[in-house]
């Protein structure tokens, strides 16, 4: 069975399975190698270009779509008929949870601004804000959500959930004007769907309390980015992004000059942990498809 791989490190991972061919193929628009023509099981890059889904078209033999995130929205608008996609939900969690931690402590103890004065030689004490006491609304409650929250355990938080149905201990959707004006801290988790698509638009942020924070570790296109931006031009609330919409956020975008907000550039992810995860998750599947076993996180429905 042949394999494409967008990198070395997951051919490497791969390289003593029986009865596989693994080649490391990141289309880019240019012409195809002849072996797509015989490409079964494609894992596509971490953060696919169009190219790389669109590449899909062309190979007839293709059954299997592994994606190395928990999204799939770059890649399913292309899945070719009768081929199956499946997503790496639970790989990234460990490393995206730590980020979401990372950026409300930095945002609430306002770590931005000491770093900045920091290169500037100066010694300027600041009172700031603390995490304890607050309440965090989780909006997307999933396994990167769950992570979050057990993170979080040791900060004397209280933890409000959100997903499109209601279970125990989660609230739906339609919950939300409830939930807002209480929440302090506001973290976007949810998959992209036509329902989420601009969840958080000049209504959403208007129901959140004056001083909360948005914390953004989804994607980009569940914000409406001139809402926020006019939002956050108020100094009424603060974020957190390490999504954006438009992915990269343009040099000259306002949202670069609030000094109410923090960016980071799409790395939740991006930790030795999360490669490692990925590399054992992308084998295992292969080792499943091989021995006719079913696949894990095959993608059924909208997520």
């Amino acid at each position: 069975m042949l394999v494409w791989v967008p990198t070395q490190i997951v051919a490497d991972a791969l390289a003593d399975v029986a009865g596989l061919a693994v080649e490391v193929v990141t289309p880019d628009g240019t012409r195809l190698p002849p072996s797509a023509a015989d490409v079964e099981f494609y894992v596509p890059p971490f953060f696919p270009a169009p190219e790389a889904a669109t590449a899909m078209a062309q190979m007839p033999r293709l059954k299997v779509v592994q994606t190395l995130t928990a999204g799939f929205d770059r890649v399913r608008p292309h899945l070719p008929p009768g081929a199956v996609l499946c997503n790496a939900r639970g790989v990234h969690d460990a490393s995206t949870a730590e980020w979401v931690v990372g950026a409300i402590l930095a945002c609430v103890r306002q770590f931005p601004y000491f770093a900045a004065e920091q290169s500037a030689g100066r010694w300027s004490y600041r009172f700031t804000d603390c995490l304890a006491g607050k309440t965090v609304l989780i909006v997307g409650y999933g396994s990167i959500g769950g992570a979050v929250e057990r993170r979080l355990a040791g900060f004397d938080v209280t933890v409000r959930r959100v997903a499109r149905s209601a279970r125990d201990g989660v609230s739906p959707v339609a919950d939300l004007p409830g939930l807002l004006p209480e929440a302090d801290v506001v973290i976007l988790l949810a998959p992209v769907t036509p329902e989420t698509v601009g969840m958080a638009d000049a209504a959403f942020l208007g129901q959140m309390k004056d001083g909360a924070l948005l914390v953004n570790a989804a994607r980009g296109v569940l914000v409406v980015t001139s809402d926020l931006t006019a939002e956050l031009s108020t100094g009424r609330l603060s974020a957190a992004l390490d999504v954006t919409d438009p992915e990269p956020l343009p040099p000259d975008h306002p949202l670069w000059g609030l000094p109410n907000v923090f960016i980071t550039p799409h790395v939740g992810a991006s930790t030795p942990i999360s490669w490692a995860a990925a590399q054992r998750f992308v084998r295992a599947q292969v080792e499943r498809y091989l021995a006719g076993r079913p696949l894990v996180n095959v993608i059924t429905g909208e997520y």
